[in-house]
């Protein structure tokens, strides 16, 4: 059974999804340790939180492009007495242009936040989940992840791909524990992401439909792993998008793909 007040770690809480995170499960009881590399926006947050949700907030700003940043949270935590209930693996953003247009440290900081970090923090957290007998840890993926590859933005879709693999892979290794594991699969979701990336003039273009609000996406995460649910793609119209991706010919899904990335990629 979970603590009288659950305890979540979300990493990229200071905006977007992992903003919406931390409200969603303060507004379910739970406590949170908040991880970004923003501090001051973490503490606002945290401020916000436990005025209005009386919910126990611990701020512990890092930077998980550093190798040495899941150990040192874990030896915090461990330091702190602090035992994650929930582990919310959220840091992420895009690498804009073409493989060769970045730097090869520009890359290995993206793959260390998008594919390290993550497993990492679910390896020195999971034991105490499951010698407690309870824990919920939601990958947070994308469609991305379940469509052809775009030129641009290269590494993203592939890391996305992998969350969803692991998740999978930790959820039957884990399920008899009472450890729950999803792989939540947004599709566009209103957030900074875009801002970051320098492609909101691109993906502005894209009819208003296919857009989520980040509270929306959060609450479809949460209920899918608290039933069990490994992965989780949220919207009507993203799940659509993921069957006809399965169902096509991998040639026409492949040139589709290329066709349509081109309104929401940069490609220099």
């Amino acid at each position: 059974m979970p603590a009288e007040r659950p305890l979540s770690l979300i990493t990229g809480a200071s905006a977007g999804i992992g903003a919406a995170f931390a409200q969603e499960l303060a507004v379910h009881g739970h406590d949170l340790v908040l991880v970004a590399r923003r501090a001051e926006r973490l503490h606002a947050l945290a401020d916000r939180l436990r005025g209005q949700y009386g919910a126990s907030v611990h701020v512990m700003p890092a930077d998980l492009a550093d190798p040495g940043a899941p150990q040192r949270l874990a030896e915090t935590l461990q330091r702190e007495g602090l035992a994650v209930d929930w582990l919310v693996n959220n840091a992420g953003y895009g690498v804009p242009g073409t493989f060769e247009a970045s730097d090869w440290s520009m890359h290995a900081d993206f793959l260390q936040v998008m594919l390290h970090a993550p497993t990492e923090l679910a390896w020195r957290l999971l034991p105490g989940m499951r010698k407690r007998g309870y824990g919920r840890i939601v990958n947070v993926a994308s469609l991305a992840g379940h469509v052809p590859g775009s030129a641009g933005h290269t590494l993203y879709a592939a890391s996305k791909a992998y969350l969803i693999k692991f998740s999978q892979s930790l959820a039957l290794e884990n399920r008899h524990l009472g450890v729950h594991v999803c792989a939540l699969c947004p599709g566009f979701t209103w957030s900074e992401f875009h801002d970051v990336t320098g492609t909101r003039a691109l993906v502005g273009k894209l009819p208003r439909f296919m857009w989520q609000d980040a509270g929306a996406v959060v609450r479809e995460g949460i209920d899918a792993v608290e039933r069990g649910t490994v992965v989780q793609v949220t919207g009507r119209v993203n799940r659509t998008i993921k069957a006809l991706a399965k169902l096509m010919p991998d040639r026409l899904a492949l040139w589709l793909t290329a066709r349509e990335s081109r309104r929401y990629r940069q490609l220099d």
